[in-house]
């Protein structure tokens, strides 16, 4: 089953990050990219550019209206993914606390929808 891990953090936290410290985190973030491959469980993984860069897109009446940032203000925000395809929602929770961003963050385990036709 494929299981969509959604990584949260808080930018006020990582703002206070000092060189070292984000490039401890990276690594630890290849190691577990490393881990999922040899695994055979990864599928896709991205991180994402900053909130500041996002925007909303609603269809209101017809008309297409956008908004600067994300859809709602939170203290944590979404800054990455993976796609995993595991045997259960265990075993994902099992890789999403392997995620770095779950010591400092919150790691969304959300299992994908398969659309068959």
């Amino acid at each position: 089953m494929k299981y969509m891990l959604l990584i949260y953090s808080n930018p006020q936290e990582q703002a206070k990050m000092t060189p070292e410290d984000i490039q401890a985190e990276m690594n630890a973030y290849w190691g577990f990219e490393e881990a999922v491959r040899k695994a055979g469980v990864h599928l896709a993984g991205e991180g994402l550019h900053p909130i500041n860069t996002a925007t909303t897109v609603r269809v209101r009446e017809g008309k297409t209206v956008t908004t600067d940032g994300p859809f709602a203000e939170t203290h944590e925000h979404l800054g990455g993914f993976y796609l995993i395809d595991v045997n259960n929602l265990d075993e994902a929770i099992q890789w999403a606390a392997k995620i770095p961003g779950s010591a400092s963050g919150s790691i969304e385990v959300r299992p994908v929808m398969n659309f068959e036709m």
